[in-house]
């Protein structure tokens, strides 16, 4: 049970949220007795692990929510997929056949990979795929279906009611051409299917209709039933108006429009939902994340090399700063997941708020000893040449035959990402050092230095070893560039393990082979 005084104590984000919403949307939270948090997405591209990121970081706030209300709570993950189709995806199929259909909501549009009715559906889909492997409780939306079946009818009445306001709030953001021609409202074409961008000529507010100027031409249409939807910023506001929602985060570069549809919902009655704005995710390049370019590292591919935990973890760490996205990021992702763990074994209740793991567990915390962590049990791969989950155990049975198996069900399942991990991303950027004639005489040292070691020394003992021949040899001023050489020609990367313990659990004379195969082969 959680202590009261810590949770008004910690500064864990998810709590912070938690309780601005409850001081925030107090009124509306008593009146409809529930909490309702939103998250959104735009099915123009398929989903990325930006908006995976979304939904669980809101789910996040809703486990802080448990510790301080028994009120329900729903979060809604919103598809905007009546949205027209404005450029066709770069990581998608059958480029000819979006190309045939750009501007028609993504439901009309046809799906490319042949699996559903629409572009849209596909990536519906997709999303819900996704979520559903993290097991988030959460409410699935479409637009489509909202605007269609008249559920928006009412909220867009009010906003055709409040026009000239709402045109008063957004007008001034635009270009003095843009002002000209435009609409809240885009009405569907009835000839083409098109999300239509054209000024209105004529309102009819007692039957709820526009009339549009086409170039040139007339075009009347209802403002119900979905035969328009809204402009984004509008649109957006009618959302939070219509679903009443309490809480919504998104990222820095909908600030502006996070600020505008605040102004509007207000127009329309209600008070605006509390807001979280989080930094963008990023590729190794530092550009944006994007649906349409594919870029970054995708969910199922995190999901090849780690578990969905170390994912969840990832995206709760410092949601208000930049995080660059691909594969190389997992193993270092996966090293803090077992970190944290550990650390909890030894934290109080106050710190076991701040560690991560308990927002991504839901405040239950997994127990397992620790064997090793990721990065050495990637070093582990290949020197032990194992490329099998069952020939790396045997190894690692051969070396600590104590071990128990199944007391260890998420070092075993480690040990499945590791070789997958290893072969398709580590082994790639390998790059071994060529010592030259002072390094090759340091690191013969260092054989020379572990034949007089034996078994029964501890890996701090071997570490000291080490040092000793480091300094020994030239590196006395720089001991990290020793560990930098043995790195780079035995591991072929720059950072490896605490050489002591990989000895020790590797083995001495496995290691003197492993060096001596090194120096011998370049």
């Amino acid at each position: 049970m959680i202590n009261k005084a810590d949770i008004d104590k910690t500064n864990a984000w998810p709590f912070v949220e938690a309780k601005k919403i409850l001081k925030e949307r107090s009124e509306s939270i008593k009146k409809k007795g529930k909490i309702i948090l939103q998250t959104g997405y735009g099915p123009s591209g398929l989903p990325h692990i930006g908006t995976f990121g979304e939904v669980a970081r809101t789910s996040m706030v809703v486990n802080a929510l448990n510790c301080l209300t028994d009120v329900p709570k729903e979060i809604i993950t919103f598809s905007d997929d009546m949205d027209g189709l404005r450029k066709v995806p770069e990581n998608v199929p059958n480029q000819d056949l979006l190309i045939k259909n750009l501007h028609k909501p993504l439901t009309k549009v046809p799906d490319p990979f042949g699996k559903y009715d629409s572009f849209g559906e596909h990536n519906n889909e997709m999303l819900k795929k996704f979520l559903n492997k993290f097991s988030f409780n959460y409410k699935f939306i479409s637009s489509t279906d909202l605007y269609s079946n008249g559920f928006f009818n009412k909220s867009l009445k009010i906003i055709l009611e409040n026009l000239d306001e709402i045109m008063n709030i957004i007008l001034p953001t635009l270009g003095k051409d843009r002002q000209k021609t435009y609409s809240p409202f885009l009405p569907i074409c009835p000839e083409t299917g098109i999300v239509l961008e054209i000024p209105i000529k004529e309102i009819d507010k007692k039957n709820f209709k526009l009339i549009f100027d086409n170039n040139g031409k007339e075009l009347e249409k209802s403002i119900l039933d979905g035969n328009c939807k809204l402009q984004w910023k509008v649109d957006w506001a009618m959302r939070w108006f219509a679903l009443d929602v309490d809480f919504e985060m998104y990222g820095k570069d909908l600030i502006e429009s996070a600020i505008l549809s605040t102004k509007i919902i207000k127009v329309l009655g209600k008070k605006n939902p509390s807001g979280f704005a989080y930094e963008l995710f990023l590729d190794e390049n530092g550009e944006k994340i994007s649906k349409s370019k594919g870029n970054g590292i995708t969910i199922d591919e995190w999901l090849n090399y780690a578990s969905p935990e170390s994912l969840s973890m990832f995206m709760y760490q410092n949601p208000k700063r930049a995080k660059k996205l691909y594969k190389e990021i997992v193993s270092k992702a996966v090293d803090e997941y077992f970190d944290f763990m550990e650390k909890s074994k030894k934290q109080s209740q106050l710190q076991i708020l701040m560690n991560p793991l308990w927002h991504v567990h839901n405040g239950e915390i997994p127990y397992e000893n620790s064997i090793m962590n990721f990065s050495m049990l990637l070093n582990l791969v290949e020197t032990s040449n194992a490329d099998s989950k069952d020939l790396l155990w045997k190894f690692i049975k051969k070396n600590k035959p104590n071990i128990n198996i199944k007391e260890q069900p998420i070092f075993d399942k480690l040990v499945e990402y590791a070789i997958k991990y290893f072969k398709e991303v580590s082994k790639k950027n390998k790059v071994y050092k060529k010592p030259n004639e002072f390094e090759m005489k340091a690191l013969s040292a260092l054989v020379g230095a572990l034949e007089r070691c034996n078994d029964k020394m501890t890996p701090e003992e071997i570490q000291t070893e080490i040092y000793t021949v480091g300094k020994e040899n030239g590196y006395k001023d720089n001991l990290r560039d020793w560990f930098k050489l043995i790195y780079q020609v035995v591991f072929g990367d720059e950072n490896g393990p605490r050489m002591g313990f990989f000895i020790s659990f590797f083995g001495l004379r496995e290691t003197k082979d492993l060096i001596k195969k090194k120096i011998n082969h370049v």
